[in-house]
């Protein structure tokens, strides 16, 4: 294989992965613009996605789409519960207590896990095989198709949810100015619930659609978590074409060095990019500067 078809195949899979990134990321997003907080148990609801598809299909022995169907629910509540137990009680919470507090509760929803789930690594089966398609020069498993198909899909339904639903209008205003929205009557605390129920459902998607190909257990949320929190940094944390550019330049990024330098940095890859933006451009790069009078 040349290089040029070498170059080919990294790019149609970095965009595969950035696709992935760029759902968890709008999750990141989504909760941070509603709520300002930044919620590092973003990962286990990606986890989570994956462990209660097994668990539908190998012990509840449920056809596959309704395995899905039940993972996605049983994650949304999660994140509701995961709202409710550790944000709400919450009286005037400084920016650094509320990161304790999702890392608190992401380390606590990860041993669970480990202690229902054990520490072994699962499978879960693709969803219409597993035999290699040609593109051009460049090879796509069946999978990465479901990726790509399923995120835009979530993409487009998250985007007119935001932009022509009442509770969606609310929550942008919310966004916007929380102290105005609940002066005009919108209740803020249901507004901020309905973010994490709603970044909770994206992230366990991710994890489903992504399980065929890198396989779940208990602590894959955790790097998922940190490349979808890159992808939405670059984007600028605006939870919309940003984010997704982001997630899409990361997993190319990624692709790229894990083929032509060594696989061995393809994690450090994301970091560094990270570090990066916050140094050069910390409002991202793909949303302006704003100011702010004072």
């Amino acid at each position: 294989m040349g290089l040029s078809d070498q170059i080919a195949q990294y790019l149609v899979s970095g965009l595969s992965t950035g696709a992935i990134y760029a759902l968890i990321g709008i999750g990141f997003a989504i909760i941070y613009n509603g709520t300002e907080i930044i919620n590092f148990a973003q990962g286990e609801m990606v986890m989570l996605g994956g462990m209660f598809t097994l668990f539908g299909l190998d012990v509840l022995k449920l056809p596959l789409p309704v395995a899905i169907l039940m993972a996605v629910t049983l994650t949304t509540l999660s994140g509701v519960l995961f709202e409710r137990l550790t944000i709400r009680p919450l009286k005037s919470p400084t920016p650094l207590s509320l990161v304790i507090i999702t890392i608190g509760g992401s380390i606590l929803i990860r041993g669970i896990a480990m202690l229902v789930g054990g520490k072994d690594t699962h499978a879960i089966p693709a969803f219409s095989g597993s035999d290699p398609l040609s593109i051009g020069s460049a090879t796509i498993l069946p999978q990465h198709l479901w990726i790509f198909a399923l995120t835009v899909i979530a993409i487009v339904l998250n985007k007119l949810f935001f932009q022509y639903s009442i509770t969606g209008k609310a929550m942008r205003a919310c966004a916007a100015n929380r102290r105005a929205a609940g002066l005009v009557g919108i209740d803020v605390r249901r507004m901020v619930l309905f973010s994490f129920a709603i970044s909770a459902g994206l992230g366990s998607l991710a994890g489903i659609i992504v399980a065929p190909l890198t396989m779940t257990s208990y602590d894959v949320g955790v790097m998922l978590g940190l490349k979808g929190f890159c992808a939405a940094i670059i984007g600028g944390l605006s939870g919309g074409l940003g984010t997704v550019l982001g997630g899409l330049l990361l997993g190319v990024l990624e692709s790229l060095g894990a083929g032509l330098i060594s696989s061995g940095y393809k994690d450090a890859i994301a970091f560094i990019i990270l570090l990066l933006i916050l140094f050069i451009r910390p409002q991202g790069l793909f949303s302006r500067a704003q100011t702010e009078r004072v």
